[in-house]
């Protein structure tokens, strides 16, 4: 069974934006889903994607969650959009 403090700590490793960039990581198993939720949040803004055991276990060996990273640069993209949208208000 896969750790879920060993994959968020992996996921903050591969993915080192998370941190600097103030996204915060929460990962958790769905048993209805059979996968692990990674839940992005930063302020008002929220994604959630789902690894499937075998990416989990990618992740862990290094390799990058490639859904993963896709999430994190919509999540940083969207943060962006709205910063942008507040400062022509």
């Amino acid at each position: 069974m896969i750790d879920k403090a060993q994959l968020c700590e992996k996921i903050r490793k591969i993915y080192p934006d998370i941190g600097e960039c103030g996204i915060d990581v929460k990962v958790e198993y769905d048993d209805q889903q059979k996968a692990w939720v990674v839940d992005l949040k930063k302020g008002g803004h929220e994604l959630k994607t789902f690894l499937e055991d075998n990416d989990a276990e990618k992740c862990l060996d290094g390799k990058q969650c490639v859904s993963l990273g896709i999430e994190i640069a919509q999540l940083k993209a969207n943060v962006e959009r709205m910063k942008e949208t507040d400062g022509r208000s």
